[in-house]
This record gives C-alpha cells, sequence and structure tokens, in this order.
C-alpha cells in the first residue's frame, strides 16, 4: 500500500529559494515539453513516417539542449524536469484512455511543485536531507515505516509542504472495532445526520470567511500590476483560502475517522455533485461541504479498519421513503423538511429519514437475503456479485 504523508517544512532564506528556483525549473520544463509534445504530435498526424512524440523522447531531447540553451536548469536537482516531463507523460495516458482532461499549461504561483525521486533525498528524524542543500526542518517526523518511494515540494500560499510516497506493507485484514450499522446524510445546513440521530454540523469556512475573502479580493484588484503591494495582497488571499481549505480538510477527516472507528458498515447515497452544483442557489454550500472528498476519505479509512461502505443507486428514494412502514412519496420537495407519512401517520425528518432508510439499505446488502455470500466480518477480499434485483453498489475493500 502506498501512502502519502504531507509534512509542512520550515526552510530558511537559502533553502526556500532553491525551492523556488527548482519550482520554476520543473514548470518551465512541462510547458516546455508540453508546448513540444503537441507541435510534434500535430506534425505526426500530417506525416506517420515521422516518430511519434512520447516522454521517454522528449526528455533526451531537453537533456541534449539543456546545457547550451537552459544552462540555469544546472542550478538545481536534474530531478525537477525530468520528474515534471514523466508526470506530463502520464498526464497523457489519461486524457488518452478518457480519465482526465487534456494537459494544461502550469501557472507560476499556482503550481509550484517539483518531485524528488529516492536517491536524492533522505529523512533523517525531523530533517529532509537534500544533495547541495543539506538538511531542511519538517514540522513533524514521518508517521509511516517502509520503503520511501518519492517526495513531492510543493508552495501552499507562503508556505512549503513535502509530500512523502511511502510503500508500506499492507494492513492484516480485519475485523472492524464495532460491527455497528450506520446510514449517513449529507447535507447543506449540517454536514452529516446519521441514522442513530446525531446531527454533525459543517464548520462552513468559505461562509465564515466570506466577507473576509470579498475585501482582500477587491483590495488585490485595486493594486497595480507587478508591484510590491500586489504581491502581498496575493498572498494574504493565498492564507486566507489555505485557511479556509485546512479547516475544511480537518472537519472531514475528523469525522471520516470517527465513523469508521464506530461502525463496521456505513451507507452512503451516490450523489451527483456536478448536477448539484449546477443550481446556482446552492452551489456554494455544496462546494463548502465537500461531498467527494468526505467518501473518498471514508472508503479508503474503512478498508484500513476492515470495514465496508455501502453506496446506495443515485435514484435511490431515501428522503421521499417511510423508515416506519416503507411506502414511497410520489414528490417531496426539498424545501419540505419535515413530513408526515400517509399511510402509516409517523413523523419525520427529512434528514434522519434518509440516513435510517440508508442503513437498512446498507444492512440488506450487507447480509443478503438471496442465500448469497454475505458481506460480514469473515467476508472474502472478492466479494461475488450481487443479484441484479438489489442492484448494490457496494465500494470493495
Amino acid at each position: 500500500m502506498i501512502i502519502a504523508h504531507k509534512i509542512a517544512l520550515d526552510p530558511n532564506n537559502v533553502q526556500a529559494t532553491y525551492f523556488a528556483k527548482a519550482a520554476g525549473t520543473a514548470r518551465f520544463a512541462s510547458n516546455w515539453a508540453l508546448a513540444e509534445w503537441t507541435r510534434q504530435y500535430e506534425a505526426w498526424k500530417q506525416d506517420n513516417s515521422l516518430p511519434k512524440p512520447s516522454e521517454a523522447a522528449l526528455r533526451r531531447q531537453l537533456n541534449a539542449i539543456k546545457r547550451e540553451q537552459f544552462p540555469w536548469m544546472l542550478e538545481v536537482t536534474k530531478n525537477a524536469p525530468q520528474m515534471a516531463i514523466i508526470q506530463l507523460g502520464q498526464a497523457f495516458k489519461n486524457f488518452c484512455a478518457g480519465r482526465a482532461k487534456y494537459p494544461k499549461f502550469r501557472k507560476k504561483g499556482v503550481h509550484d511543485r517539483f518531485t524528488l525521486t529516492n536517491d536524492q533525498f533522505s529523512i533523517d528524524g525531523s530533517r529532509i536531507r537534500i544533495p547541495n542543500l543539506g538538511g531542511v526542518r519538517m514540522r513533524e517526523t514521518l508517521r509511516f515505516t517502509g520503503k520511501i518511494l518519492s517526495a513531492t515540494v510543493s508552495r501552499v500560499a507562503d508556505r512549503w509542504v513535502v509530500s512523502i510516497n511511502v510503500d508500506t506493507e499492507d494492513p492484516p485484514r480485519r475485523k472492524a472495532e464495532n460491527p455497528g450499522i450506520v446510514g449517513v446524510d449529507l447535507g447543506v445546513s449540517a454536514l452529516a445526520t446519521l441514522s442513530t440521530g446525531e446531527t454533525i454540523p459543517g464548520p462552513k469556512p468559505h461562509k465564515a470567511w466570506l466577507n473576509r475573502l470579498r475585501r482582500l479580493s477587491r483590495s488585490l484588484s485595486r493594486k497595480q500590476q507587478g508591484s510590491s503591494n500586489r504581491q502581498k495582497a496575493k498572498m494574504k488571499l493565498a492564507r486566507l483560502h489555505a485557511r479556509i481549505a485546512n479547516i475544511r480538510s480537518d472537519a472531514l477527516h475528523k469525522l471520516t475517522s470517527d465513523l469508521t472507528r464506530r461502525f463496521h458498515t456505513i451507507g452512503i447515497e451516490d450523489l451527483n455533485v456536478r448536477g448539484m452544483l449546477a443550481n446556482r442557489h446552492l452551489a456554494r454550500s455544496i462546494a463548502d461541504m465537500s461531498f467527494f472528498e468526505f467518501r473518498r476519505q471514508l472508503v479508503y479509512k474503512a478498508e484500513r479498519r476492515g470495514g465496508m461502505v455501502v453506496v446506495a443507486d443515485r435514484w435511490f428514494p431515501s428522503s421521499k421513503t417511510c423508515s416506519a412502514c416503507g411506502a414511497v412519496q410520489d414528490t417531496l420537495p426539498l424545501s419540505v423538511r419535515r413530513w408526515q407519512c400517509p399511510d402509516c401517520g409517523a413523523y419525520h425528518d427529512r434528514d434522519l429519514n434518509a440516513a435510517r432508510n440508508l442503513a437498512t439499505y446498507a444492512a440488506s446488502s450487507a447480509v443478503s437475503a438471496c442465500g448469497e455470500d454475505g458481506a460480514g466480518f469473515g467476508r472474502k477480499t472478492g466479494v461475488k456479485p450481487a443479484s441484479m434485483k438489489q442492484e448494490v453498489s457496494i465500494v470493495p475493500v
């Protein structure tokens, strides 16, 4: 299992300058390779006798000309330009496979990063040692043991951080700490409503800091292009954006860790986040909750703890189904937060009712009623597919 540990760095002025040069070199190499790749590909389409572009050929081409045309590249580690082109090649593979959009040019101040292979650095306690630079202090030690694969140094606002990839041993498949089942309904007013009746309010950091964001954005727009004051205003705005992202990430990590620690089976909905963001009245609030990141964290943390995440079908009527009798309502507008079932007379809170239905859905998926292999504590690694009539989407662990 490959795990990345992101750690803040505390470089001195010389080291910070080196990082900026290396990031600039990586950005230039990536942009040069992207332009060259596009040019060579267009030429290949016109004449198939010409060689088709590849990241290996572009790396050799850059190595042949950089000493004469770009001698400043030699001031930083050779990994900076070479790994940038390798990553561009992976981006093109993802594009050709339909997994990503066409690669874009990197921008200064937005994509400031460079990657080091494991032979170009070493970890010594709370320091990362880079050749010709010395030891750079890290704010914490590496928490994972295993083979170190690579490290990516990047700038977030005015701070440098390093993300270290470690190939660790796969954790032993174990029973969950608690065999409980829970349904989780994500929302805008509250981040999550559990089938147990708990309501977890979201921090809503973007909403909390929106007035300051607007003020700093206006201040930045009024500064003269290229001036020192504009650079200071830009850095203030970047620091605030980083703070908002950190608050949101902290809340999501705490919630997902708590859920996977307390429950073995977790039922959630397959939300169409992109479609929800098309609603101009709710787009900002939905983006502030970060539903996709919640699901991503929940899946990999449940896998580590031996749990399971059951994703209900996108059209599963979790809100319109009565959790008491199972009757499904024809319509239930989003503005209706509390409603009474006309069949059994039960009163429901919309979010709590949806969470209970998701818990029931997850329970029926974990213990199949069709005589199939269940997904209990002793389930196999390769889960037998469920029958078509169940329409269950289980995230494999």
